[in-house]
């Protein structure tokens, strides 16, 4: 048996071992390489993907539809059936016809995860149109990489709209309820509905040539048109020679033929009052940019309140747009109701105004610059509020032209004025009220008799120049004389008596530096310019109504109101359900009765100021005021009278008239006075 031999090792040389080791190397790096190559070219291709995603949201955000398809994947577009040009028009056609205004994308969401080499991502849209937002609308795509390493946005007619196909289209349906009325405590329109007659140009019944010329001159002259507004009209690249050219609205009453002249009927804002309630109901327009910026609600074409009421209470009148936004199928058939609102019309504003003596008021003070605020002095309600001189309200309502608009603002006579509001010192009309201080505070009596002298008066020689003066010289004067007459020179002497501190914590209770809450701009009573009275002068002035004391027509309505109503001030309204503060006791019942009678006196007296007021059919009380005011050259005159309903206490009315006396203003409001509760009933 041979025996077994010991096996050789084997060695590998260093020169082998260096070759594996230079393998083993370049396949670990290769690997490396490899893998560094892959998931960094996945993280570049992640962040081109979700950057092209957000691109594509940001033009929709903008509604750049332009931009926004040349986002989109070219096979996409063509298995679709659209160019980028034509994908550009149906976004925008399709945005156009929902008319919307504004797009949000909310719960955007990109997938990390790449599925053959495509990223995807979703989001949702909320789109606001005229009749409320579309909300939530859910889309997704694909984001898939191209030849040249870019990405672009697989995209489909859904991505427009989320079920819409090739040839589906969007009808959108918008309408506005009506306007509400404006009515007066009865139901009686003030603002209203009506119909009108556009008078339109019918080019190819003008004629040629001469002929056109004269007839364009005979309508330029019957319908009191600039001809070169005709001719700008007619000059527009849209007319043709069987197009209506709208020139003029008008009453139906006041059409007239003319050759190459033809009528529309219009329906729009009427004013039965018009001229007569012009300041309080104001007119409607259409909106301006202006109004668009303020109110990104209002779009263009639409009608707004522009002054008084219409405007003050133009979101509850405006008529609310209601309508449909509905998908439909190549057939026309509707596939899905995108948002459907209900049209609303506006509210009605029912006023405490009574229309009858609102026009009868207006028809008595025509021709003069005045004012007539009729109150109910138990409740507030004011019943009537009139300013003259006054405007055309249907007229800037149907199209004022800019001459005719200039023409308001130069007349010195102020027509857009509305007097009612506008503060002046309200002369002797006041001494009510510093009589009530007086005979509340004890300093005023009924009994007590001032002595005076002459027609002129001053405390004491500090006064320099200055003077009280007064129209009847009586030499004993009570309260009641002093009524009756209207004297200056008792009132003044009470006041100074009275003091600064006693005369300023009476007039405290009425309502100087308030504001009354009216739907409409006031500035608030004044009893002097700081506030206070710190001067004998001003003082004495303004217990006679006058120094630096101003009140409008409306706030001498409320502040007397007292003084018929058991001393009671009762807050202004000017509809029933409006809010007004609580009523105040601003005078005793006691004192408020005392003057009450002795209003009686300053017209069954026969030397009362106003006596004239007499011989109505009904017992009347009153007072008067003539204020002075410095005019353009000299001081003037301003005529209050205050009367009331002595009987029914159904009314107290301010009336003023500029540059008259007091008398004249009696002469001129008589008539009113007179079928007042007739009116009233």
């Amino acid at each position: 048996m041979s025996a077994n031999k010991p096996k050789k090792k084997l060695k590998l040389s260093w020169t082998l071992w260096g070759i594996v080791l230079v393998v083993l190397v370049a396949v670990i790096g290769g690997i490396g390489w490899m893998a560094w190559s892959y998931f960094n070219g996945k993280g570049s291709d992640l962040a081109a993907a979700e950057e092209k995603s957000k691109e594509f949201i940001g033009y929709l955000e903008e509604q750049d539809f332009s931009e926004l398809a040349n986002t989109a994947t070219e096979s996409t577009l063509v298995d679709a059936g659209y160019t980028r040009e034509q994908l550009t028009e149906l976004y925008q056609t399709t945005f156009d016809e929902m008319q919307i205004s504004n797009v949000e994308v909310t719960n955007f969401l990109f997938n990390e995860n790449e599925t053959d080499d495509r990223y995807e991502f979703s989001y949702q849209l909320n789109l606001t149109s005229p009749i409320g937002t579309v909300e939530e609308l859910a889309y997704s795509s694909f984001l898939t990489k191209d030849a040249d390493g870019e990405f672009t946005v697989d995209w489909n007619p859904n991505l427009i709209l989320p079920g819409m196909e090739p040839g589906d289209t969007v009808d959108a349906q918008f309408s506005k309820g009506e306007r509400g009325n404006i009515l007066d405590r009865d139901g009686d329109p003030l603002a209203i509905a009506g119909t009108w007659l556009q008078a339109g140009l019918h080019p190819s019944l003008l004629g040629e040539g001469e002929v056109r010329t004269e007839n364009l001159n005979q309508i330029s002259e019957t319908f009191d048109v600039p001809l070169e507004y005709l001719e700008e009209l007619l000059g527009q690249s849209w007319v043709t020679g069987d197009s209506f050219v709208p020139f003029k609205v008008m009453a139906n009453e006041d059409s007239v033929q003319a050759t190459g002249v033809v009528y529309q009927e219009l329906t729009m804002r009427t004013y039965p009052l018009n001229e007569a309630a012009a300041h309080l109901i104001g007119y409607v327009g259409e909106v301006s940019a202006e109004d668009i910026e303020k109110n990104p609600a209002l779009a263009v074409g639409d009608t707004i309140g522009k002054s008084g009421l219409e405007a003050a209470f133009d979101e509850q009148l405006r008529g609310k747009l209601g309508g449909k936004i509905v998908l439909n199928d190549v057939q026309g058939n509707t596939k899905e109701v995108l948002k459907e609102t209900e049209i609303s019309n506006g509210e009605d504003v029912q006023l405490t105004i009574d229309a009858d003596v609102q026009q009868k008021a207006y028809e008595e003070l025509e021709g003069v610059n005045g004012s007539v605020v009729v109150m109910n002095p138990e409740d507030g309600s004011l019943i009537a509020l009139v300013s003259t001189p006054s405007y055309d309200a249907g007229l800037m309502t149907r199209g004022i032209t800019n001459e005719a608009y200039q023409a308001y603002l130069d007349d010195e006579n102020s027509p857009f004025l509305a007097r009612y509001t506008a503060r002046l010192a309200p002369g002797s009309t006041f001494k009510m009220i510093t009589a009530g201080i007086g005979l509340d505070s004890g300093t005023t009596t009924a009994e007590e008799i001032h002595e005076i002298g002459g027609d002129s008066w001053q405390a004491n020689a500090s006064w320099g120049n200055y003077s009280v003066h007064r129209v009847t010289e009586v030499p004993e004067v009570t309260l009641k004389d002093a009524l009756v007459y209207s004297d200056n020179i008792f009132f003044a002497q009470e006041a100074l008596e009275m003091g600064q501190e006693t005369f300023e914590q009476g007039t405290e209770k009425f309502i100087f530096g308030e504001s009354l809450n009216l739907p409409f701009s006031m500035e608030p009573a004044q009893l002097s310019n700081s506030g206070t009275l710190d001067s004998e002068i001003l003082l004495a002035d303004t217990a006679y109504g006058q120094g630096e004391l101003l009140m409008s027509p409306v706030q001498q309505a409320v502040s007397f109101s007292p003084f018929v109503n058991g001393g009671n001030l009762v807050y202004p309204k000017l509809t029933n359900d409006q809010e007004t503060n609580e009523t105040k006791q601003v005078v005793s019942a006691e004192s408020a009765e005392l003057i009450r009678s002795y209003l009686l006196e300053v017209v069954a007296n026969q030397n009362g100021t106003a006596h004239q007021l007499a011989d109505l059919p009904y017992t009347i009380g009153a007072k008067t005021g003539t204020a002075e005011f410095q005019g353009l050259e000299e001081n003037e005159d301003n005529g209050f009278v205050m009367a009331f309903d002595a009987e029914e206490n159904s009314y107290v009315m301010i009336g003023l008239v500029e540059g008259r006396t007091s008398g004249e203003v009696i002469t001129i409001l008589k008539p009113l006075l007179q079928e007042m509760p007739a009116l009233l009933q």
